[in-house]
């Protein structure tokens, strides 16, 4: 199978529609969530860490100009990826959390003030911090009770990891028990977090093994040190060399310590390994300087970093500033800049996705950009290959970093061969020979074939058991690539027939009874499940999971849906206007549902689908409540309810829920660093509510 093809970003986001906004944000968390099981699941990524850097990026840069956009759901609120179902689970007393990125000195300097103004320090007022290069492993946490060591465990989502305790067992450059201390009693818990890794020398020399052998190859240091670790057989891993540096506490009983660079010289006097590049800076100058210094010396170092992290010392400082969403505000990542290269384009091919994008890839002369070999690039979109003239054979110069997707930034003219030719851009679909037509105003071009069309149908499948739609655990994309070329899977209600394959699926490789019990369970579990997530998993252009929960809201049965849908063909029809008057569907949404349910082999899949399955019909907003009618807008951290769940209160008293503030809002609810909206509230007089008073509100409501 082709690799997944990323989605066009190309576009400022200023430009973009509302509609447009909420299409890209699903296509976006589709993709992080896709590439975050790959690289934290799979231990097999298919971008680099600058590619999947960019595309969280442009989410958070979508959900703050678009907040209609966010949810509890997104990828921006989560960290990492669910624990594999091969290992145990172990739940993190204390969350492990990620961290905000800074790419430029300016983002180093704002973090430093909103640091100070958060805990009303003066801007001259000094604020130690410390400087410690990121680490590119694999993220861990090791319990030791009395000094010995009782579990460890993977980050997994943050809240719940993967037991790896008997594969920690036996890798010797781990402490299984902490040094004694002299006039300091043994803390009963000590639960320390660091990075699991695997030094230069040592991958290379094991990539020469593999290759011996013919076994796969590890593509970068981080995923040979995962792939290690994530072995059935703990003597596999205990033949790798892999290494830990510890960096950060988790749960500690019966010892305290006032500043960080106190807690990394304790975790040295017991035993762990502590970067030794590690710097206490109390100044912004001082800070970057190192920065500086460590990049310098990035590429004589025996292991791969990516950047430095930036760390309040002060303890009290850092409970004081406590965290948001899924990151600390105490530290920040800064990412190492863009680094380029020269190399040749030595063809263009065409990837399909799931909604028959057809996305040029750059097929490149294998190059080192920044310590990683690099040969693909994304076009984007054919418009993007005529502004920048680009040509099958052109030299060109590539550009990757923590910041950026590995993009062409320009051809070498010159160098260019007498026998060049511009590329001429496909108009029937590589996959099913269907035709690949552009709407007008669209920079898409798009295969018509649907599901006669392999490419879709295996993306499509992979979107029907993603994480908002059906979310069938132990079905993912490998599995869906598997079974679809086995001939098992085309349409989605294939998926509930695999339960008659259970005894074929236990006998694949890596599978087992048990797995093939639990892969039926699972899918059984899903056959009564919510109409919202049936309509998006559905994956009709432009429906993201908050369309489908207003169509759900509105039609309350699919079979309704789609009967609408069809008498909606006719644009004077009453099923037409009722359907363009729905809360953000207009007619290119519309038209996009329309054409959807108006294919007879999507009407078939649908009705098979739903000999499958019951979807359940969601309940009816109150009409008698003080809110309803209202439109509300959150701003600010709330502390007693995710953003999401307040969202979902207001709704299900009959408000409306809107991103931005104007004339028309009804109230607007403040939490903790509220910022410009709480400002233009006041500036518009309309009415501000505490956390505390919209509470009281919805619980007279609610009671």
């Amino acid at each position: 199978m082709s690799k997944k093809p990323l989605p066009d970003i190309s576009r400022k986001i200023d430009d973009l529609t509302s509609l447009e906004a909420l299409a890209l944000h699903d296509e976006l968390a589709e993709h992080i969530a896709y590439h975050n099981q790959r690289y934290h699941g799979d231990d097999d990524p298919e971008i680099t860490d600058g590619e999947f850097d960019i595309l969280t990026r442009t989410l958070a840069a979508l959900e703050e100009a678009f907040p209609e956009t966010a949810s509890a759901q997104s990828p921006s609120q989560l960290v990492g990826t669910a624990p594999s179902s091969g290992f145990g689970k172990i739940t993190h007393n204390l969350p492990m959390l990620s961290l905000s990125n800074a790419f430029d000195d300016e983002d180093v300097y704002e973090f430093i003030a909103r640091v100070k103004r958060f805990l009303s320090l003066e801007e001259t007022a000094p604020l130690a911090l410390t400087a410690e290069p990121k680490i590119d492993g694999l993220s861990l946490s090791l319990r030791y009770e009395n000094g010995q060591l009782k579990t460890a465990a993977t980050r997994g989502d943050g809240a719940v990891g993967e037991d790896v305790t008997a594969n920690i067992m036996v890798i010797d450059s781990i402490p299984k028990s902490l040094k004694a201390l002299p006039d300091s009693p043994m803390p009963p818990i000590f639960e320390v977090r660091g990075e699991l890794y695997m030094d230069k020398a040592d991958f290379l020399a094991l990539n020469e093994r593999q290759e011996a052998r013919g076994d796969k190859l590890f593509a970068n240091p981080r995923n040979a040190a995962a792939g290690s670790l994530r072995q059935k057989d703990a003597t596999v891993t205990a033949r790798r060399p892999l290494k830990f540096f510890a960096y950060s506490a988790g749960q500690i009983e019966g010892q305290s310590w006032q500043t960080h660079s106190d807690f990394l010289q304790s975790l040295t006097d017991y035993g762990f390994s502590v970067n030794p590049l590690t710097a206490t800076c109390h100044v912004a100058e001082d800070v970057l300087a190192h920065y500086q210094k460590i990049g310098t010396e990035r590429a004589r170092l025996d292991y791969d970093i990516d950047g430095v992290v930036y760390k309040v010392d002060d303890h009290d400082y850092q409970r004081r500033l406590g965290q948001v969403s899924r990151a600390p505000r105490w530290a920040i990542a800064h990412k190492f800049p863009a680094e380029k290269a020269t190399t040749i384009i030595e063809d263009i091919d065409i990837q399909v996705g799931r909604t028959g994008a057809l996305t040029p890839v750059a097929r490149l002369r294998p190059v080192n950009v920044g310590g990683v070999i690099v040969s693909n690039a994304t076009l984007h979109n054919e418009d993007e290959i005529i502004r920048k003239d680009i040509r099958i054979g052109d030299h060109v110069v590539l550009q990757r970093a923590g910041d950026v997707i590995p993009q062409i930034i320009e051809t070498i003219v010159k160098d260019r061969p007498a026998d060049s030719r511009p590329y001429e851009f496909p108009t029937i679909c590589p996959i099913c020979q269907s035709e690949a037509i552009r709407p007008d105003g669209e920079v898409v071009r798009r295969c018509t074939g649907g599901f006669a069309c392999d490419a879709q149908s295996v993306e499509q499948l992979k979107h029907f058991v993603s994480r908002n739609a059906f979310d069938i655990e132990g079905l993912g994309s490998k599995q869906i690539e598997l079974f679809f070329e086995l001939g098992w899977l085309a349409r989605p209600a294939d998926i509930f027939k695999l339960i008659d394959r259970a005894h074929e699926i236990a006998g694949l490789d890596r599978m087992g009874e048990k797995s093939a019990a639990n892969l039926v369970a699972a899918i059984n579990e899903r056959r009564i499940i919510e109409l919202e997530r049936v309509i998006y998993g559905l994956g009709i252009r432009q429906i993201g999971q908050a369309t489908a929960k207003l169509l759900a809201q509105h039609y309350e049965s699919l079979p309704a849906l789609m009967k609408a849908a069809q008498d909606a063909q006719d644009e004077a029809s009453t099923a037409y206007h009722d359907l363009v008057n729905i809360d953000q569907i207009g007619d290119g949404v519309a038209a996009d549902i329309i054409s959807f349910f108006a294919d007879e082999r999507n009407q078939q899949a649908v009705l098979d689908l739903l000999e499958e399955i019951t979807p359940i019909t969601p309940e009816k907003p109150a009409s008698d409540s003080v809110v309803t009618g209202k439109t509300i807008v959150f701003t600010g951290t709330l502390m007693t309810s995710s953003r999401a769940e307040a969202k979902a209160q207001a709704e299900r008293l009959g408000a409306k829920v809107a991103g931005s503030v104007s004339s028309k809002t009804d109230f607007v609810v403040v939490g903790a660093d509220a910022g410009s909206k709480a400002k233009k509230a006041q500036s518009l007089g309309v009415p501000i509510l505490s956390e505390e008073e919209w509470q009281k509100l919805v619980q007279i409501e609610d009671a």
